[in-house]
């Protein structure tokens, strides 16, 4: 066994390089030299970065979940005396 280490990356180095692959203005390989990565890691990045971009923007908007706690407490809001 070798004495080399295990390169370890970062999150933001990932998209970086993930993010120039998607833009597709050089090949996966000119990126991968680039940047001193093998070309198979830089296609995973893309391709986690593409499954991953819908839930970027879920949860922001639209209308909240509503329990039984909160319908009930409206409801009794709404009439208090209780008739």
């Amino acid at each position: 066994m070798s004495g080399t280490k295990r390169k370890v990356f970062g999150a933001e180095f990932k998209a970086k390089v993930g993010l120039e692959a998607i833009h597709g203005v050089k090949t996966i390989n000119q990126i991968a030299q680039a940047h001193g990565v093998h070309p198979v890691q830089v296609g995973q990045w893309k391709k986690e970065i593409l499954e991953r971009a819908g839930s970027l923007f879920e949860g922001k908007r639209g209308p909240k979940p509503v329990n039984e706690y909160s319908l009930v407490f409206a409801t009794c809001r709404s009439n208090p005396t209780g008739t």
